[in-house]
């Protein structure tokens, strides 16, 4: 049985809370091979994340690879390191804040608060600092529209593990997806035609998604079929005729057979067969990253070009787009629905906190009768 963790900081007679806890993957603390090392051994040391047995893939990662790969991994990140830190993590503070705001202009009172999965700020300290809030109604929202066993499952695995050493639990909703939702695709949508007016539009657009090992299709897992979801729903939203879109699948690792196509070969394929002007959009991913801004705004890019095609252009990341906040605004609000969210007003607060104080006068006068 888990140890019960010590309890929190709150007096009881404090108004319980709601939160949405917004989980993105994690960041690196800076783009150096010190600060890769533990942030892969953390990530790369999930068996969500890597489903090969401990004691044949311990030896592999902690003997070769978290001693070859952060140097490597440190020279990607600072090609898209900005002034103000990982872009991730700026991007997703940002979507956090406007969620947030968002949501009280809707008319909720409640708290929106940033996790990482690997890295910093924890789920664990996170959570801990609702708890001394006294949160007792917890909506956990991973920043993932398709959901994977490595992706949302590992968010759900470390919430419940945190939560399994508490005494007092919240009530706990959960957002396992949002890969069809009207917003995320209209959201997306609409930074593919403000692209499109800006710069024209290219002769393919190519939808690019994470990959994940070809095993986790054929044991059940729904990402490829979600990915798939997704991008039909935005090619109809676009009114694109079928051969104008392409989906493919970026960030293989390793010598196993991942989903295909992969993205890159798809790209040289595309420039020997005459396209010369392409778009790319990462549906998959709401904030730029090294994923996103390194490998696809760069080095598909690159390959691209390099095989004879012309005009590679990325469509960033929803980010903080107006559309996609907007959006998120309105699954947070459905998945709340019941809870008692809306913000009192001014009158209606005071009468909240003088009665709060009778309450607590009233059982410490008890007590010292007691």
């Amino acid at each position: 049985m888990p140890r019960s963790s010590p309890p929190a900081a709150f007096d009881h007679a404090t108004r319980p809370r709601t939160a949405v806890l917004v989980v993105q993957l994690g960041t690196p603390a800076a783009p150096t091979a010190a600060a890769l090392r533990p942030y892969l051994a953390q990530f790369l040391g999930d068996p969500r994340v890597v489903e090969i047995p401990r004691l044949l893939w311990w030896p592999i990662l902690h003997g070769i690879i978290l001693n070859t790969r952060p140097a490597k991994s440190a020279k990607k990140y600072a090609s898209v390191w900005t002034d103000e830190g990982s872009p991730l993590m700026v991007h997703s503070v940002r979507q956090a804040k406007l969620l947030r705001g968002a949501l009280g202009e809707r008319g909720h009172d409640v708290e929106v608060v940033l996790a990482m999965r690997y890295g910093e700020p924890s789920i664990p300290s996170v959570l801990e600092g609702l708890r001394e809030r006294n949160v007792t109604r917890l909506l956990v929202l991973p920043m993932y529209p398709q959901y994977s066993a490595s992706t949302t499952a590992t968010v759900f695995d470390e919430v419940h593990r945190v939560l399994a050493g508490w005494r007092n639990l919240p009530e706990v909703r959960w957002v396992r997806n949002f890969h069809v939702d009207d917003g995320y695709i209209e959201a997306l949508a609409t930074q593919v035609r403000e692209s499109w007016a800006r710069n024209g539009r290219g002769e393919r657009l190519l939808m690019s998604f994470h990959g994940v090992p070809r095993r986790t299709l054929d044991l059940g897992d729904p990402y490829h079929c979600e990915c798939h979801a997704t991008a039909r729903r935005l090619a109809e939203r676009l009114g694109l005729a079928r051969e104008d879109w392409v989906v493919t699948f970026q960030s293989r690792f390793g010598k196993a057979q991942w989903l295909q196509p992969y993205t890159e070969p798809t790209l040289e394929r595309l420039a020997r067969e005459g396209v010369r002007r392409v778009d790319a959009v990462c549906p998959g991913f709401v904030a730029d990253c090294l994923e996103t801004l390194e490998e696809i705004a760069m080095e598909a890019k690159e390959a691209f070009l390099h095989a004879g095609g012309e005009s590679f252009r990325y469509i960033e990341c929803l980010n903080g787009a107006p559309a996609f906040i907007d959006g998120l605004a309105g699954l947070v609000e459905r998945q709340m629905s019941g809870w008692p969210t809306l913000a009192l007003d001014a009158e209606a607060s005071v009468r909240r906190d003088r009665l709060l104080v009778e309450r607590r006068a009233r059982a410490v006068e008890l007590g010292a009768q007691g």
